[in-house]
């Protein structure tokens, strides 16, 4: 236990910090190099500060829409910074922002021409290796697709986390489903093609929202947990990460709004773009799937489906850790959870 005048001195500590210092969060990035870079892709090595590096290489694949500093939240707080500290040859690719000018980008541009690309950089930069991929959110439905897609690509395994497939197991969307029958699918429609794209602003609005409680209680948590410096640097770091959310481009949103959320194709194992069939029963690589059980936007339902469809790959894990769709990421128990289930999985691979 400690005592009051301790708690009292670093609640004072911490309110000194956030009003006069900027912060009690530690949001430097982790150090890197830029290896490589094209049309929505900056591929980076991390600058591991351990002496040697061991195992096969680390390709970090953010979703869409939210920064690549997901994977880099907060020093003490960073998968990032996890891996590099445990001796991982550790990579991150970034899409940059989403420009209006980039609204007829579809689905098939990231799993035809973005990850294939940075994974085969990736590749030859660690001397020819196969890579991890490590995945969160719809980073994780590109990683498979890409894999069912193109066998030949140098991927050694994918952990996908909070990857929702079945969008029916997905509560907070179910009150929307009757307009979009009643309205054809087309409900969305007009909003993504004025804009281009779900717009940086809407996203981030919508991503709180699935948290209004937490908002709402935020600054109570606050003055409740004033002497915790780690609870504090965790909010601000949260809140670093929501001020930066980028936009999703028009087309690419259109295909993940009727695909995926309307018709629910990906549920079945099958995606359609225009045509052109990827099934996930084509991925066989080695798989770890984990998912929040707090999650409100990838359920553990929605998350669970894709065991059952990954039925060619040569093992599937199947995981669950605390915390909600960035929580089971990078939250404070993602230390101890999620982070512990990746290492675990990586190490056996290696036996």
């Amino acid at each position: 236990m400690v005592s009051p005048p301790a708690r009292l001195a670093a609640a004072a500590a911490n309110v000194v910090g956030k009003v006069f210092q900027g912060g009690v969060a530690d949001l430097r990035p982790m150090p890197r190099v830029l290896i490589d870079q094209g049309p929505n892709r900056s591929v980076y090595r991390m600058t591991h500060g351990v002496s040697e590096t061991s195992g096969l290489p680390v390709l970090l694949v953010p979703p869409l829409a939210a920064p690549a500093l997901c994977f880099d939240l907060r020093r003490g707080c960073s998968l990032i910074e996890h891996l590099v500290e445990g001796g991982r040859p550790t990579y991150l690719v970034d899409y940059g922002m989403v420009a209006f000018s980039d609204r007829r980008l579809g689905i098939e541009h990231w799993i035809d021409e973005v990850l294939p690309r940075a994974i085969r950089k990736v590749s030859q930069d660690a001397g020819g290796q196969r890579v991890h991929l490590v995945s969160w959110s719809l980073g994780g439905i590109f990683s498979m697709l890409v894999s069912a897609d193109q066998p030949d690509l140098p991927i050694e395994s994918i952990t996908a986390v909070g990857s929702p497939v079945d969008f029916t197991a997905i509560p907070i969307v179910a009150p929307f489903r009757p307009l979009v029958d009643l309205t054809g699918g087309h409900l969305l429609t007009p909003v993504y093609r004025v804009f281009g794209g779900a717009p940086s602003y809407l996203v981030t609005r919508v991503f709180r929202a699935t948290g209004i409680s937490k908002e709402i209680t935020k600054p109570l948590a606050i003055l409740k947990n004033l002497d915790d410096r780690d609870y504090l640097a965790q909010i601000e770091a949260v809140d670093h990460f929501m001020d930066n959310m980028y936009a999703y481009p028009g087309r690419t949103f259109g295909q993940l709004y009727h695909r995926l959320f309307r018709t629910n194709d990906l549920a079945e194992g099958t995606v359609d773009l225009n045509g052109r069939k990827i099934s996930l029963s084509d991925v066989k690589k080695p798989m770890l799937v984990v998912a929040g059980e707090n999650d409100t936007i990838a359920p553990r339902a929605s998350v669970e489906r894709v065991v059952h469809l990954l039925e060619n790959a040569p093992e599937v894990r199947f995981r669950t850790a605390p915390g909600g769709h960035l929580g089971v990421l990078t939250g404070r128990r993602a230390r101890g959870t999620t982070w512990r289930y990746l290492d675990e999985f990586l190490d056996d691979l290696v036996g």
